[in-house]
């Protein structure tokens, strides 16, 4: 995306980066004087003065009043993000203390997504988020039926992003625990590597095809499929929203009344991240700068996600949500390391929970004595 590089002077160049590294420190109007003195700058306050008049009339800058100092556009952010940021490695402890938190819910993959959200908006000290993987399109490896006394069945769904996801459906008839585990064995069997949401849609086409015996196991799994919620969709883990209304920009109880409703829509936050993904480079971090988001509840915001692979899958983005005066070369870099530590932890995850061994456990109990209504 080309927004002008060749537009800028070298010294047009330095004086914008100078007056977003201020501001962004700061939340105050930057004046010329402070620029040479905050940067040491070997220019006067006078020419300081008249590159950010220059810098006015072009729309990276703007006076929020007319004898105040000078703060970045949506426009001048851009140009810093997309031709002036370096993005910030973090240092060897912020690394140490990211994989130490997370590392210790390896059992688990929705509490490392959702302790992943609370990290991000700890170390950000703005709003965290990651998209769940969508249910719809994971992949089934494993699949366990437990019986429950003589009328309930639990069910056991791995998917491909390590996820266990376990439901108990109360049954019609009763059936023994042999039969109950049969249909687990044949559902396991003939059917890893469908989607979570085509199941019931793959077992009920292929039952025709199967002899007596299988066609009775595929009848009865889709009666109790046929009980099962459907798929979760559009999913969007957010923590920080204290944090995020700590700033200023947020002081306003009508402005942060109005960002936090847009919050609670997650179909349309799922949508401008997915938005921001495709028009970026493929799986690289994107940043969505204020008036760029479509919606006017957001234009005192700005957004960075980067993509977390799965395998070689891309599963979601996880990201920072915060004032358009953010420190994006620092976030940058804590949502890039985030997003290929969480897809390394939930791969591994995924292995694990996929592998066929004897020594498996069920995540539901067995058979219970007595008649369970």
């Amino acid at each position: 995306m080309d927004h002008g590089a060749e537009q800028l002077s070298q010294r047009e160049r330095l004086i914008l980066q100078a007056v977003v590294h201020a501001y962004i420190t700061t939340a105050e109007p930057v004046g010329s004087r402070a620029i040479v003195r905050r940067f040491d700058l070997d220019v006067s306050p006078a020419t300081v003065r008249n590159v950010m008049a220059d810098l006015e009339e072009a729309g990276y800058l703007k006076q929020l009043h007319t004898s105040s100092g000078r703060v970045p556009t949506d426009k001048g952010y851009r140009y810093y993000v997309d031709f002036l940021m370096s993005v910030q490695e973090l240092t060897r402890a912020e690394r140490a203390r990211i994989q130490e938190e997370l590392s210790g819910r390896l059992n688990d993959a929705d509490e490392v997504i959702r302790h992943t959200s609370r990290l991000l908006a700890l170390t950000s000290h703005h709003m965290g988020l990651v998209e769940v993987p969508d249910e719809r399109n994971a992949e089934i490896c494993r699949i366990e039926m437990v019986p429950i006394g003589t009328r309930r069945v639990g069910v056991v769904l791995v998917d491909n992003y390590g996820r266990v996801r376990t439901l108990v459906a109360k049954l019609d008839e009763a059936l023994p625990a042999e039969g109950v585990q049969r249909i687990g064995r044949f559902l396991d069997a003939n059917f890893r590597g469908v989607s979570m949401q085509g199941l019931q849609a793959a077992v009920s086409a292929r039952t025709a095809s199967f002899l007596d015996e299988q066609r009775r196991l595929a009848e009865q799994a889709l009666r109790v499929l046929a009980l099962m919620p459907p798929s979760r969709q559009g999913e969007v883990i957010l923590e920080g929203t204290a944090q995020l209304f700590e700033q200023p920009e947020f002081q306003n109880v009508d402005r942060a009344r109005q960002v936090f409703g847009f919050f609670e829509e997650h179909d349309r936050l799922v949508e401008l991240i997915r938005s921001s993904i495709q028009e970026g480079e493929p799986l690289r971090t994107s940043i969505v700068i204020g008036s760029e988001a479509p919606d006017d509840e957001l234009h005192e915001i700005s957004i960075v996600v980067s993509p977390y692979c799965v395998g070689e899958q891309a599963a979601g983005v996880v990201g920072v949500i915060g004032p358009r005066r953010m420190q994006y070369s620092r976030l940058a870099g804590l949502v890039e390391y985030t997003a290929a530590l969480l897809g390394s932890y939930l791969t591994g995850i995924a292995g694990m929970t996929s592998e066929d061994d004897s020594g498996f456990t069920p995540l539901l109990s067995g058979p219970r004595d007595g008649n369970d209504e």
